[in-house]
């Protein structure tokens, strides 16, 4: 639908970071102001932002929303154009009258003439963005491990070199955004759905920046780096300690930002040094995809306390694009019915047929469907972590054909746990 009157959306240009950063403190309250967020680099795409004002008066926005362009968002067996929704927010004052409606249905269209087949976000809220079509497509692991946990061995761990230096982004950059990149196809041949790397020049230099004001009165930040017998860097974690003294002594947290191994060996070793800083008690590390190697090379992972969120949400917009550009884990041939209050294109009767470890072929039918469901499981099937078969045992998919359903679940499926490792 349009905005309502008098609200018009318009395109939000750099010049306007000021009115931006005053919105989002209004959208997300914190301790920050617009003064002390003004020098930090912004993540933004400033050819993909828009506003939302008023027609008598372009000065105060209403409303906000930008994409973020990745062009290489990793989906099963295959890496796809996604628009990634982000900071979304609509001023107090301006509320329940159709603003966010009206900005998502702007970002479907811009993702669209694009040729952006997918849209994802992280949801600040998570019961708003499923009544658009989105769906809940991969979950993250948060753990608190004691200082000294015990791993199990890995052959070659202790043959890799580790160096452990304060963060430079001139001389850490480029390398930390490399492996970063990298573990996204690991493993060879399947890859990680889901893990978006920072593809734009905006990204990367916010992501980079090491400002006082997103310490959070820690330390500034370090960086591991983990060496083979080449000096080819395998692992990295970047991260930040912080301290108190108490009766019994320092009682200190490590608090990983991020923890990348390309190889088993390399992750054994970068962890065997993060488990055993001087002077700590903890190991804090959250947004890991729920495979990560941590999981299994913790000899006891109770005491890490895991802890479960949502993720990534994937919204499908052009839904024979979509479901042919990614790659099925097993043979395919099934009849899907679709709802899409939003996209009515998206709506009808499908055929998609895929042999194994193949992407599909999706073309309109007016045979009897299998199943019978929303966008918005597709969305949360998408990345190949959300079984079809759960979504049905919860009443969300009608099952026409038990067999089909059977057969697509586990062709939808993908090995490796879906999940981005950071938040954007």
């Amino acid at each position: 639908m349009p905005l309502p009157e008098p609200y018009r959306l318009i395109p939000i240009p750099a010049a306007r970071h000021d009115d931006v950063l005053a919105l989002d403190l209004w959208a997300f309250p914190s301790g920050d102001t617009v003064e002390a967020l003004r020098d930090l680099p912004s993540p933004l795409s400033w050819d993909r932002t828009y506003g939302v004002v008023r027609s008598d008066d372009d000065d105060l926005l209403a409303g906000f929303h930008g994409a973020y362009p990745l062009r290489a968002y990793p989906v099963p067996g295959a890496e796809v154009a996604c628009g990634w929704l982000t900071w979304v927010g609509v001023h107090p004052g301006h509320r329940r009258r159709g603003i966010l409606r009206g900005m998502i249905e702007h970002h479907f269209a811009d993702c669209l003439a694009h040729d952006e087949t997918i849209s994802g976000l992280m949801a600040a809220e998570t019961p708003i963005y499923g009544r658009f079509g989105y769906g809940m497509a991969s979950t993250q692991l948060n753990l608190t491990i004691p200082r000294g946990a015990a791993l199990r061995p890995v052959p070659g761990s202790a043959d890799l070199d580790v160096t452990l230096e304060e963060w430079d982004a001139a001389a850490h950059g480029d390398l930390v955004a490399g492996i970063h990149r990298d573990y996204a196809r690991v493993p060879a041949g399947l890859g990680r759905p889901g893990w978006a790397t920072r593809e734009t020049p905006e990204q990367r230099g916010s992501r980079d920046t090491d400002a006082p004001a997103r310490r959070g009165g820690k330390e500034s930040l370090r960086v591991l780096l983990v060496r083979d017998a080449s000096g080819t860097a395998v692992a990295y974690a970047t991260f930040r300690r912080s301290m108190s003294w108490e009766r019994a002594g320092a009682e200190g947290t490590v608090h990983v930002r991020e923890a990348v191994a390309l190889t088993p060996a390399a992750a054994h070793r970068m962890w065997s040094v993060l488990l055993d800083l001087d002077l700590t008690t903890k190991v804090q590390i959250a947004n890991l995809p729920i495979d990560d190697p941590i999981v299994t090379l913790l000899v006891d992972i109770r005491p890490a306390v895991p802890d479960y969120s949502d993720n990534s949400w994937i919204r499908i917009l052009d839904l024979p694009g979509a479901l042919a550009r990614r790659m099925y884990a097993g043979a395919v041939d099934v009849v899907l019915e679709v709802t899409d209050a939003m996209l009515p294109a998206n709506a009808g009767r499908w055929r998609v047929r895929a042999g194994a470890w193949q992407q599909a072929d999706v073309v309109r039918t007016d045979d009897e469907p299998h199943l019978v469901l929303d966008v918005r499981e597709l969305g949360a099937a998408h990345l190949g972590s959300v079984s079809l078969v759960s979504l049905a045992q919860a009443g969300l998919i009608d099952v026409r054909s038990p067999q089909a359903l059977r057969e697509a679940s586990a062709a939808w499926s993908w090995p490796v746990a879906a999940g981005a490792n950071w938040i954007f």
